[in-house]
């Protein structure tokens, strides 16, 4: 073979091997994974619970009738200032003036009839005196055989019927007497209901709230849920209610702080502080839809709307009763705390890198036995492979997770596709890392 011939062969055999070390190059590349990874980093966590409410006056009186009747004066309107102890409403006192004649009268009445027993009594006792003198006398006369037996028990019978009368006319006095504590109490009660014909500011405040008007008939709370007049409430101090549900209650403390987002004011957040937790749920729902929430009440810090207060003409907190709010009611804080993206934290039950996957779990996912121990793991990229860490979390918030034990700074774990993390990626697998969005650039192309 000449040199020319062979030099080409061994041209051609170089060019063939080239071409089969870059073809299995490109076939081991194309299987690996696309992912896209995150570092370890040092992080301030705030852990919240997020809740939805409205606001309303931290202290508000529903102001209401015990007397039925009509109004007959309402001085005040909705959004008026009242001070404590102003006339609010004054209600028709004609029926409750002709009770008060009424009871007024009965007791006169019962007096009279207490001083007719006692003078009945006086009688009676003067009577039985002089029936006791002449029994005296006459059992003297009887004993020395003066009169005879039918004249001794003729006066023996008089002397023991004025005894029973003195004792009837005692029970008689004691029976005025407590006609008169009776009469007397009707009428402390009549005047009573007299005196609530007019109403009375419990409290300094402003008018939230008007539901009559002046000629409307109103039904007394006396024996009934009486008829809402108006309300009364302190608009200088505003707190939000809001539902926290079953499974977050429990992260809920008082002294909590919170920020509070009101829909009137746009792109600004208020303070807040947890004020009140309900001891007992309210429940919503029926059946298999009920949901369990317990309602808790987020005092709005004045300190975070001061410069809202001084642009107000009343001077009054800026928000009004029935405000739609949502409220980040902050439960925990730590501070430098390794952390990585929630998504890159997943749950497994096998972390054995030679384990192989069927079809089925390929298709359901790496959910393995349900009786299997599961672990909280993390994914970091280690010479171009996933190596699996089993990791101890904290707390987290809406994009971060604290990581206890299983990390070290700066590792570089795989934050993504979730559904790669969660369930399809295989310890031990090839990778190939890129960006968040390259890698959904290329889905999308």
């Amino acid at each position: 073979m000449k040199p020319t011939q062979k030099r080409l062969l061994w041209i051609a055999v170089i060019a063939i091997v080239v071409i089969v070390i870059a073809a299995i190059v490109k076939n081991r590349s194309s299987k690996a994974v696309e992912v896209y990874t995150a570092k370890a980093s040092v992080r301030t966590i705030v852990e919240t619970v997020i809740a939805n409410g409205k606001i309303q006056p931290e202290t508000e009186v529903v102001i209401s009738s015990e007397v039925s009747g009509k109004i007959l004066e309402l001085p005040f309107k909705e959004g008026d200032k009242v001070e404590e102890g102003d006339l609010l409403v004054k209600i028709n006192p004609d029926l409750a003036q002709a009770a008060l004649d009424r009871a007024i009268a009965t007791l006169n009445n019962a007096k009279a009839n207490e001083a007719n027993a006692d003078a009945r009594l006086i009688q009676a006792k003067a009577q039985f005196r002089n029936s006791k003198i002449n029994y005296e006398r006459n059992k003297r006369l009887y004993e020395n055989d003066a009169i005879s037996r039918a004249e001794y028990d003729n006066i023996l019978a008089n002397y023991e019927s004025a005894e029973g009368e003195v004792l009837a006319a005692e029970q008689a006095l004691k029976a005025a007497a407590y006609s008169v504590e009776s009469a007397a109490a009707t009428v402390k009660e009549s005047r009573d209901s007299y005196s609530r014909t007019t109403i009375y500011a419990p409290m300094s405040g402003t008018v939230s709230s008007l539901s009559a008007e002046v000629g409307e008939q109103v039904v007394g709370a006396m024996q009934m849920t009486g008829t809402e007049i108006m309300r009364v409430a302190n608009l200088e101090v505003m707190e939000v209610l809001v539902d926290v549900n079953e499974s977050d209650i429990v992260r809920v403390n008082f002294g909590d702080t919170a920020l509070i987002e009101v829909d009137a004011y746009v792109n600004r957040k208020f303070e807040g502080i947890v004020t009140e937790i309900a001891n007992s749920a309210k429940s919503a729902g029926v059946a298999a839809d009920q949901v369990t929430n317990f309602e808790v009440k987020v005092r709005i810090l004045e300190a975070s709307y001061s410069d809202l207060i001084a642009k107000s003409r009343s001077g009054l907190a800026p928000f009004r009763p029935g405000m739609n709010a949502t409220v980040e009611i902050q439960t925990e804080k730590k501070e430098n705390v390794l952390s990585v993206p929630i998504e890159s934290i997943a749950s497994r039950t096998d972390t054995s890198s030679q384990r192989k996957r069927s079809t089925v779990e390929q298709i359901l996912g790496d959910s393995g036995d349900d009786r299997d121990e599961r672990f909280t793991v993390a994914f970091v990229v280690q010479g171009g492979e996933a190596q699996v860490r089993v990791v101890t979390t904290g707390i987290q918030d809406d994009r971060y997770i604290e990581v206890i034990d299983g990390l070290e700074v700066d590792d570089e774990v795989i934050a993504g596709p979730y559904d790669l993390v969660s369930q399809k990626l295989i310890p031990g697998e090839e990778v190939k890392v890129t960006t968040r969005s390259e890698l959904y650039g290329q889905k999308k192309r």
